[in-house]
């Protein structure tokens, strides 16, 4: 297996075109050994085009995409065993049972006899799928189809796993199941590449992210800097009793406030900018008489990084 030297992943300038339609605009992009590498962006963003370039399934226009320091167009031979790629679709296979779908891919990598029969026991012991070798692949749900996936890129232990979407359509016990995978997949040195809408998921994950828009890259680095460059500004939720619009009304009047209105059942205070003491808060409630039942500093999660990101509130 090659060792790699610096960055596993690195595009440079990355593009691609069809016809007039830009996917993907000049992608510049960093993934290290170990990295869980979350691609975040709207339906047509450019993740699954960047995704099939890394795979080697299709072809820059320009610009470089490296694997393991291999260049993907002139040396995908080299990079094809190193990576294991989970499409966002699973092609069936009516005629197979989970061991022999796996047994047919292990033996596509050259993996025969004892060490294949060890091998398939191995990934399906790894992805839980033991109980099912003797399942018909046709037949898994959907979830069991996604562990699938994963296990059938698993057999010849590649460096790099690239994910398109693998929570999609998932009920939820299945997406925590696939979470809970991916963490182990990840313990054991994996550099996982994975694009997907259920955000929450990929915070608890990732510790990188992209975020990619009409084939342009807007954010690309730790997960915990662009949380920290979304806070724009510190806003409490607070809960009165009765009477939100009179606290919100006594509460603007603060010289520490920006704006405080009700919202949703509860008043949102927008503290001004570099105030981030909101003890005033209750003191001031509850010397005017107003009862408290919640009194929360709003955090900023991967959603309102995302969206205050992606409508270009972030510098």
């Amino acid at each position: 297996m090659s060792v790699c030297m610096g960055a596993v992943i690195k595009t440079v300038n990355l593009t691609k075109r069809y016809g007039t339609l830009v996917a993907l605009s000049n992608l510049n992009l960093e993934i290290n050994e170990g990295d869980c590498f979350g691609f975040i962006g709207p339906n047509g963003a450019g993740k699954t085009t960047t995704i099939k370039i890394l795979a080697t399934l299709l072809q820059p226009t320009w610009g470089e995409a490296r694997v393991c320091d291999y260049v993907v167009g002139y040396q995908s031979r080299s990079i094809r065993p190193l990576i294991g790629f989970v499409p966002d679709y699973f092609g069936a296979y009516e005629d197979m049972v989970v061991q022999e779908y796996l047994e047919f891919f292990a033996a596509a990598y050259n993996i025969n006899g004892a060490q294949r029969t060890k091998i398939v026991g191995d990934v399906l012991e790894l992805t839980d799928l033991g109980f099912k070798r003797d399942a018909a692949v046709d037949g898994l749900s959907r979830g069991m189809k996604q562990r699938l996936s994963i296990a059938r890129v698993l057999v010849h232990d590649p460096k790099v796993l690239l994910l398109d979407e693998p929570a999609g359509n998932l009920d939820p016990r299945a997406r925590i199941e696939m979470r809970e995978l991916l963490k182990e997949l990840r313990r054991m040195g994996k550099t996982i590449v994975i694009s997907s809408h259920i955000l929450p998921e990929l915070a608890d994950l990732c510790n990188t992210i992209g975020i990619i828009e009409q084939g342009e890259l807007l954010y690309s680095g730790p997960v915990a800097d662009i949380l920290k460059r979304a806070r724009v500004g510190t806003i409490v939720n607070v809960g009165v009793v009765r009477a939100p619009e009179q606290a919100a009304a006594l509460l603007s009047q603060h010289p520490d406030v920006e704006s405080a209105s009700p919202n949703g059942g509860f008043i949102q205070v927008a503290l001004k900018t570099g105030v981030q003491d909101f003890s005033f808060i209750p003191t001031q409630l509850l010397s005017a008489g107003f009862q408290i039942n919640l009194l929360k500093e709003e955090e900023v999660n991967l959603e309102t990084a995302f969206m205050r990101l992606t409508k270009g509130m972030v510098q």
